[in-house]
């Protein structure tokens, strides 16, 4: 029995185009609210020294050396308050702040 999941060659390419640019459709309301959900999270879940490394570090691409440097920090607890503060927007996200998130502003 031939293992169609690994198969390849032009129809299966093209099978998988149209379902990627189909759930790229049927997702764009769910990949807004998901960044409207982020950034109130963000805004009201997370301590405000993990806010302003999480910025740093993904807004503005700083690595943790730079970041560091910048504000006097040793590069091990602001990895440490990075994990923690993405822990606790992931937890945010995915369990209790469902309704939370989903009022309106």
């Amino acid at each position: 029995m031939a293992n169609t999941r690994y198969r390849r060659g032009g129809r299966y390419a093209a099978d998988m185009a149209v379902y990627a640019r189909m759930m790229a459709e049927d997702n764009s309301n769910q990949l807004r609210q998901v960044r409207q959900n982020l950034v109130r999270a963000l805004r009201e879940d997370v301590t405000p020294r993990q806010r302003e490394l999480l910025l740093l570090y993904y807004e503005e691409g700083l690595n943790m050396r730079e970041i560091g440097e910048r504000l006097g920090l040793d590069r091990s607890s602001i990895s440490r308050t990075i994990k923690r503060g993405e822990a606790r927007l992931r937890r945010c996200l995915r369990y209790g702040a469902a309704a939370f998130l989903n009022e309106d502003d």
